[in-house]
């Protein structure tokens, strides 16, 4: 029978064959994409055409599809519609409250990139935005800003003066969610620095996620009210065996949960991070919630809980693998924690000296089942190694 070893590395070979090409391959001809099989957006959305989006890959369509946010909000909220093509973005876009900025997708849409180069590129077969603003600076104004009862759908978003042959160029977050009822459906972050920063809200709704975010990939914290995180999958579809994927493999972060008050979170996955699910303490406090069927591949730590709360982190039917960096682990708590967290029915597997390392004062559960069909929960603490 195939060993182990051979079984784990054809594994991660699968998820990171290709070779590394020019960036700008991506986007290819500026012309506008044709023939792209989309939706025909419903009755009485606007489209970005109108207010002179160009599409072109060349001309800046910032000013463009802000006009046309703006009229639709001034008429009392609707549909923002952006056809098949490559939108360039020199500036940053603000989605008033109760308007939707819809792309061509009614799928989340998945582009292999430069690991196969006779696949579709962004804006070939649907709505590509190209994002060139903020270019150096993490900390800069975000791309895209969600406001009360706004959303965005079915779109690519796409960096194209991004590195692979060094460290990333900082970028600051793609998409910022604020108000109530934010909402991100149907999206492809191919290749931000900073996918989506989701706090300072109430009751975000973010589903059906792919993309190779770099250095973080969503960030929650300040939820006092619950939020919501389904189909979320990070993949190095967009670069990988490449300087820039190594430096996301040491430095990046898939998912960092901060105060979230019963947060849900159902069938997220990453691949290829230094750490894969974050929980920290933040000025607003710490996460608590259900998460439910998660996974991460290939992290140097899986799972790291720095901090999380009294009414705890509850994380079923999860899987976690842990393969490179140094000591690779699936689980590590910190030595400042102090809440609870409890893992059922999950598994860990991979080439790493332990599953867990468990520091602190609070209490860490993992619910193990027996042959026999029983079941119980191993609760560690530093005198209780795992």
């Amino acid at each position: 029978m195939e060993s182990r070893k051979t079984i784990l590395t054809s594994r991660r070979q699968l998820l990171s064959t290709g070779t590394v090409a020019g960036v700008m391959s991506m986007i290819g001809s500026p012309s506008e994409a044709s023939g792209a099989v989309h939706a025909h957006p419903e009755s009485g959305a606007r489209s970005v055409r109108e207010f002179g989006a160009a599409a072109d890959a060349v001309s800046d369509d910032t000013a463009a599809f802000q006009r046309a946010l703006d009229a639709v909000a001034h008429a009392g909220g609707g549909t923002v519609y952006a056809p098949p093509g490559k939108y360039l973005f020199k500036g940053t876009i603000n989605v008033p409250a109760g308007v939707t900025l819809r792309g061509s997708y009614t799928c989340v849409p998945s582009h292999v990139g430069m690991r196969n180069q006779g696949a579709v590129k962004p804006g070939d077969d649907g709505t590509a935005l190209l994002v060139t603003a903020g270019k150096g600076n993490e900390d800069g104004a975000p791309f895209l800003t969600l406001n009360t009862n706004s959303s965005v759908s079915g779109l690519t978003f796409f960096y194209p003066e991004q590195v692979t042959d060094s460290a990333p160029v900082l970028y600051p977050w793609t998409i910022v969610m604020r108000g109530k009822n934010p909402a991100i459906f149907d999206v492809e972050l191919l290749n931000p620095y900073q996918g989506i920063d989701a706090s300072k809200n109430e009751r975000l709704n973010i589903r059906n996620i792919t993309g190779q975010p770099i250095r973080r990939g969503i960030f929650v914290d300040a939820i006092y009210d619950i939020g919501r995180i389904e189909n979320v999958h990070f993949n190095p579809w967009w670069s990988s065996h490449s300087a820039v994927y190594k430096w996301q493999m040491q430095n990046g972060e898939a998912f960092i949960f901060g105060r979230a008050d019963w947060e849900y979170v159902l069938n997220t996955f990453c691949f290829g991070y230094h750490v894969g699910y974050k929980f920290i303490a933040t000025d607003t406090g710490e996460c608590n919630g259900n998460f439910l069927g998660i996974g991460a591949d290939d992290c140097n730590r899986a799972v790291l809980v720095e901090q999380s709360a009294q009414y705890a982190l509850l994380i079923a039917n999860a899987e976690f693998t842990s393969f490179d960096g140094p000591d690779p682990t699936m689980v590590e708590v910190g030595s400042a924690h102090h809440g609870v967290v409890r893992f059922s029915n999950s598994a860990f597997w991979g080439p790493c000296d332990q599953i867990a390392k468990i520091a602190g004062t609070g209490t860490v559960g993992f619910r193990i089942s027996k042959k026999t069909g029983g079941g119980g929960f191993l609760s560690a603490s530093p005198r209780q190694p795992t």
